[in-house]
């Protein structure tokens, strides 16, 4: 029977010092060690993880997963459910060293039923559940000192575009020889902004066929939080990357879905992107997950292509 340890930080500015600790304090024999990537957000279901994935197919009847706190697995109560259930369907043990759940034995089942035991599962719904709830009020906290900033005058995000009926305005005031700078301040835009409205009039404009297209406008769409959460550990481009950070959170219960505003293009290839939550590619399909990413589809199949 193996001992399997497993390690992760969630930014590559942490090391595993603590964790490295903890395991060697719990003096665990000849441990086989997997180590996730520096920066592994715990957003990302763990069954979704390299290491984790890794682990769970070297993993034989018998062998015990060691890990310092329960957090570098797992945050979400379902994600600890999704957990137990695949180390119980493989006969593999968890052990806890470290925090709240270091004392309990996680993987204890009915001897009957083969089922959960129902203490058990209520201690690790109601830890995990204080949990979510401490990292509710600390978003909470961040949106009212967003909101305080606003109400002083200050607003995050991108600045708007000009508005239509001031583009006349913009456009003759640049030929008069006022700078795009300060026609950026005094119209409160970006300088992009200024620069979109009179493309056509800077020096090194070239016509060409795509400007007699009208540009896509910006679209405003509710992403749910599961299709959000891993987003933010996927690579994206740029302009995907900047808008899912401005997007606004709203509340919805115990989860929260995001409110992206960006042109049918990018939320088309946010969409695409998350993919890998229908599984495939050897990852399993967690069932809300699919859920939220086809939630997503539906709406961005509502956009005019």
């Amino acid at each position: 029977m193996a001992n399997l340890a497993y390690k992760r930080v969630s930014t590559d500015q942490q090391s595993t010092a603590r964790q490295n600790l903890v395991l060697d304090e719990a003096g665990i024999e000849d441990p086989v060690v997997f180590e996730e990537d520096p920066g592994t957000s715990s957003r990302l279901h763990p069954l979704q993880r390299p290491k984790f994935r890794a682990l769970l197919d070297y993993a034989r009847p018998g062998d015990t997963v060691h890990i310092s706190e329960m957090f570098r697995l797992v945050r979400g109560t379902g994600h600890i459910l999704d957990v137990l259930d695949v180390l119980h369907r493989d006969q593999v043990a968890l052990r806890i060293h470290d925090g709240a759940f270091s004392a309990m034995d996680l993987t204890a089942r009915h001897p009957r039923t083969g089922e959960l035991l129902s203490t058990v599962k209520f201690m690790v719904q109601t830890l995990a559940t204080a949990g979510e709830l401490q990292r509710d009020l600390q978003r909470e906290l961040t949106y009212d000192g967003l909101r305080a900033a606003e109400a002083k005058g200050s607003k995050g995000g991108r600045r708007p575009a000009v508005a239509d009926a001031k583009t006349g305005d913009v456009r003759t005031a640049y030929l008069e020889g006022r700078s795009i700078a300060a026609l950026a301040r005094d119209h409160r835009v970006s300088r992009g902004a200024i620069r979109t409205t009179v493309a056509d009039l800077l020096p090194d404009h070239t016509a060409t066929e795509e400007d007699a297209t009208a540009p896509e406008q910006p679209v405003t769409l509710d992403m749910p939080g599961k299709v959000a959460d891993f987003l933010r550990t996927t690579e994206l481009e740029p302009a995907e990357r900047a808008a899912l950070d401005q997007g606004a959170t709203v509340r919805r219960g115990q989860g929260y879905t995001l409110r992206v505003t960006a042109v049918p293009a990018v939320h088309r290839q946010l969409l695409a992107r998350c993919q890998p939550l229908d599984g495939g590619q050897d990852l399993p399909a967690v069932p809300a997950q699919r859920k939220a990413r086809r939630e997503y589809e539906n709406r961005v199949s509502t956009l005019t292509p």
